[in-house]
């Protein structure tokens, strides 16, 4: 059985998928860093020192006397999340837009 788990691992497509999830992983954090760490700074300066990641709707105010706490949409951390998608998916289809042209994706024959 143990040979058998072996030859299963040592297939190309398992260990493919393995190296590409933690690439994506590592990927992930490095786009959440640029974002967080580049881009935001910037553009709170530009929204009068705004953290947009604070940025948020109050539905309903705390009531530290009644123990409630605060109710709200917090659309700017949100926003943070579309921008990192935005800049996936965009590194995304360039890798896939080069490797269309260097051949490396081409459809399998019937």
């Amino acid at each position: 059985m143990l040979k058998e788990f072996r030859e299963f691992i040592a297939k190309g497509n398992v260990l493919d998928l393995a190296i590409g999830v933690v690439i994506g992983a590592a990927f992930g954090k490095i786009t959440t860093a640029l974002v967080n760490d580049i881009l935001m700074p910037p553009i709170g300066l530009l929204l009068a020192g705004v953290d947009l990641k604070d940025a948020k709707w109050v539905l309903k105010a705390a009531n530290e006397a009644a123990k409630q706490p605060e109710v709200a949409i917090t659309y700017g951390s949100f926003l943070q999340v579309v921008i990192e998608f935005m800049i996936i998916a965009w590194v995304l289809f360039l890798v896939v837009k080069a490797a269309n042209h260097t051949g490396l994706m081409q459809k399998k024959e019937e």
